[in-house]
């Protein structure tokens, strides 16, 4: 039997001080890249979002979603993920509204609870409010999208009768993340898919389901994966080592593993691939290793990699995304049973 997944990239615009670049050109660069990798074969592409970082990691994803929409024609459009509890719910599903409509119905908005305290004092949230300021928020933006008076009163959150207008067309999939077992649960009441990062929780999210008497076999997951995948991959490592240590060690710093002080930084590049998140696959492996897991989740709607790494540059990054449209993507759609490309 066949099945459809989407193949996608996933970008957070990262450009650290030590590699850095005009962002003006990294953002033209990778639009280009964004576009090209429609015409290769990619199905989507995934934005997500942090603030108040040295590299200037993407602050304003939907924005980058709306100028994506204007560069593409197929490409589904998504947040993996947006920080939601520094939103006010209403505005987010305005301005998601908007680019589902400015996209012709490709946008969907993935969400998360969020880590950094930092990004919550600033935008003065409580951290301790997460659960609830997410809760009420899905019951929000649910509410707008229809059209009708939202008339909202919870413990973080009140809306008087008033309509969000203009509606999409074409309501955006809501999307949530989580890394542990409480906001995996979350993501299966709540949302209508789970936002997978590294594999990570995707068999607590499916067990979640059947306990809140939803179907497993119905789901949806959205899978961001950490495979680096080329032609040599010894050699690509060597490469985009410096750049993986950089963005695992800055994940490990902000404490999305744990506390930070219980959970070391690794000490080379080396280390962070071969410990970490990533995979390290040359084109056959990847096809083996994609199959096999999109065959054992067909929960799996999208699954998507890094375009390129904090710092490394644009064109780097371009060889892989060229090398996996060639000799990856092709034999895993026919593996799957995947036609028309």
């Amino acid at each position: 039997m066949s099945r459809h997944v989407n193949f996608g990239l996933w970008y957070d615009f990262r450009n650290p001080p030590l590699w850095s670049v005009p962002f003006e050109n990294l953002y033209a660069d990778c639009l280009d890249q964004i576009a090209e990798a429609e015409k290769l074969g990619f199905d989507s592409v995934w934005l997500t979002e942090h603030h108040f970082t040295n590299d200037g990691y993407t602050p304003s994803p939907l924005v980058i979603a709306a100028a994506i929409g204007a560069r593409t024609r197929r490409m589904r459009i998504g947040t993996n993920l947006i920080i939601l509890p520094l939103y006010n719910p209403v505005r987010i599903a305005e301005d998601a509204a908007t680019v589902s409509l400015l996209t012709g119905g490709r946008f969907d908005l993935g969400a998360g609870i969020g880590y950094r305290e930092v990004e919550f004092a600033e935008f003065g949230r409580d951290m301790k409010h997460r659960p609830s300021l997410v809760e009420e928020s899905f019951q929000i933006i649910r509410k707008a999208w229809t059209g009708e008076p939202i008339n909202f009163e919870g413990k973080r959150f009140k809306v008087g009768d008033v309509r969000v207008t203009p509606i999409p067309e074409h309501v955006p999939q809501l999307y949530l993340g989580g890394l542990v077992p409480p906001a995996i649960d979350r993501a299966a009441r709540i949302s209508d898919g789970f936002l997978c990062s590294g594999g990570m929780g995707i068999d607590i999210y499916l067990d979640s389901l059947e306990q809140h008497g939803k179907s497993r076999e119905s789901a949806t997951v959205i899978f961001g994966h950490w495979a680096i995948i080329a032609e040599d991959p010894e050699r690509e490592a060597a490469l985009v080592g410096p750049h993986v240590l950089y963005q695992s060690n800055q994940y490990i710093e902000w404490g999305v593993f744990g506390p930070p002080d219980q959970v070391p930084m690794f000490p080379d590049a080396k280390t962070a691939i071969a410990q970490g998140l990533y995979d390290l696959w040359d084109g056959d492996t990847a096809v083996t290793k994609l199959t096999e897991l999109l065959l054992k989740y067909p929960q799996i709607k999208d699954l998507h990699l890094w375009a390129q790494f904090p710092g490394e540059p644009v064109a780097s990054g371009q060889r892989r995304v060229e090398y996996i449209a060639k000799n990856v993507l092709p034999r895993v759609r026919a593996n799957l049973g995947i036609t028309g490309y």
